[in-house]
């Protein structure tokens, strides 16, 4: 066997959670070597440039952000395990955020990181609910969303055993969906936890240089720990012999071997690599018996359907003098309920997120140069999958207009031109760009709605992390790939 092909542990993709992995492991003396398709890391928490302008992919915030000195949240966890400093991330909090209802918003939540705030906006606005908000965030208080033995269990049927209106219930869903949720209509009610806590209980932060600084720092510690990475190669098949991955082919045609092998890619897309290989059954990932091997039998059987389109506005004035100085990011809905659900159409731009980077409070003198104005909305991949490029083009110009004019409504009102003046340049991504620079079937931003909470696999050395592991943003993306490394790894070791 040669050496140099062989590692302790291979992980398959750069995103948070595999770079997190890799700190862990190399940390214990692991030989450790990350295999990335693409020539950037942080997968779907990323950035890309433009003509010299760097764009944040996925990062609006970072959740469960905490204060300095509160003790046992995963923000504490996640820099003591992969050894981080708090202030290399440098977060900044956000100023206020609102969730808005109605076709221009007419009931709205305000919430910050002080929980008090969003207590006090639902006892002012449902009075007749506020016993049943404290009790339900007393049960989310005490619930164990990080037991990797949990059943699932629907949100929604929880949820209405304390609350009975409605538009409240929506309300709360809205953001925890939209930041996390792969599955639609309804949550698993440990990643509702998961999601309360992280964007209620705890809060939203953010770098002044966005999401690269958490990049910087992953990289850094990664290297310092002796970890091995290996850009613009990716892992084309897993084989399969004895039930264990046996061998890992690369992009190049090259077979690398490792003791114990770590995919953050997602779990359809996993077995995918090693199912044509493998005679195994592979109930584990629900793939339809009879159905050939192929990814799109796999899609078809296990990928999540829920997508988004992202405009993205860079300004030449804070976004402030536009009157947009107060909100830090808007989840807004015009409906009677609220539909999270992949649309019939290509874009449904009814319900969405704002985000307005420049409104996190970053410090006396410090401000973002320019202004960033952010829309996210679900969208449907199919409909954006096979286009010509040139249909392609004139679509994401037609639907950019439209989901700006749509989350303008519950903005304070800026004249047309106004704006237009002050536009410098713009970008939209679609579910087709998700799938192209990350792999994720169907462009499905938070993976299937199967999480598999312990990490396993058919294959017995073969362990997921990341989304469909099922922890979710940042934090616990990081978080994922620490506790697979300690679980299957670490602690067997």
């Amino acid at each position: 066997m040669n050496s140099a092909s062989h590692y302790d542990v291979a992980i398959i993709g750069a995103g948070m959670s595999g770079l997190a992995a890799g700190i862990r492991l190399a940390h214990f003396g692991k030989k450790v070597c990350i295999f990335e398709r693409h020539n950037t890391v942080g997968g779907l928490n990323s950035f890309y440039s433009i003509a010299g302008r760097k764009f944040d992919v996925g990062l609006h915030a970072m959740t469960n952000y905490v204060r300095p000195g509160v003790k046992g949240t995963p923000l504490g966890k996640l820099l003591r395990q992969l050894r981080i400093e708090r202030d290399e991330f440098a977060l900044c909090e956000q100023k206020q955020s609102r969730i808005a209802f109605g076709p221009r918003g007419e009931t709205s939540l305000h919430f910050t990181n002080d929980f008090a705030v969003l207590e006090a906006e639902v006892a002012v606005k449902f009075p007749d609910q506020i016993d049943g908000f404290r009790r339900l965030t007393a049960l989310v208080k005490t619930y164990d969303d990080v037991s990797l033995d949990a059943q699932p269990v629907s949100a929604r049927q929880v949820v209405r055993k304390h609350l009975t209106d409605p538009l409240l219930e929506d309300m709360l869903f809205c953001p925890l969906m939209y930041y996390g949720s792969a599955t639609e209509h309804d949550m698993e009610f440990g990643q509702f936890v998961i999601m309360f806590k992280a964007l209620f209980l705890e809060g939203f932060a953010r770098p002044l240089e966005g999401v690269r600084v958490v990049v910087r720092v992953l990289l850094e510690k990664y290297r310092q720990a002796g970890g091995e990475r290996r850009m613009k190669c990716g892992v084309q098949r897993i084989l399969a012999r004895e039930g264990r991955a046996a061998a890992l082919v690369l992009d190049t045609g090259e077979e690398i071997t490792a003791d114990q092998v770590i995919s953050s890619i997602g779990a359809p897309e996993t077995a995918a690599l090693f199912a044509a290989d493998s005679q195994i059954p592979n109930s584990e990932f629900q793939i339809t018996p009879g159905l050939p091997a192929s990814l799109s039998a796999i899609a078809s059987a296990t990928a999540g359907r829920l997508s988004f389109v992202e405009t993205i506005t860079i300004l030449n004035r804070q976004p402030a003098e536009l009157g947009w100085g107060s909100d830090t990011i808007i989840f807004f809905n015009d409906s009677a309920r609220f539909d999270y659900a992949r649309p019939d159409a290509q874009v449904d731009p009814r319900s969405g997120v704002i985000c307005i980077p420049n409104n996190f409070d970053y410090g006396p003198g410090q401000a973002l140069p320019e202004g960033i104005f952010r829309v996210t909305c679900l969208a449907n991949y199919d409909r954006w999958a096979r286009l010509p490029e040139a249909a392609y083009q004139a679509d994401k110009q037609r639907w950019f207009v439209d989901v700006q004019r749509s989350a303008r409504r519950f903005l304070p009102a800026v004249d047309d031109a106004v704006l237009a003046a002050a536009v410098v340049t713009t970008d939209m991504f679609t579910p087709r760009t998700i799938t192209k620079f990350t792999g994720h079937l169907n462009g499905a931003i938070y993976g299937s709605p199967v999480k598999h909470r312990q990490g396993r696999t058919a294959l017995a050395n073969l362990y997921l992390c990341g989304t469909d592991q099922g922890f979710l943003g940042i934090v616990g993306a990081m978080l994922s790939g620490i506790s697979m490394a300690n679980y299957h790894i670490l602690q067997k070791g």
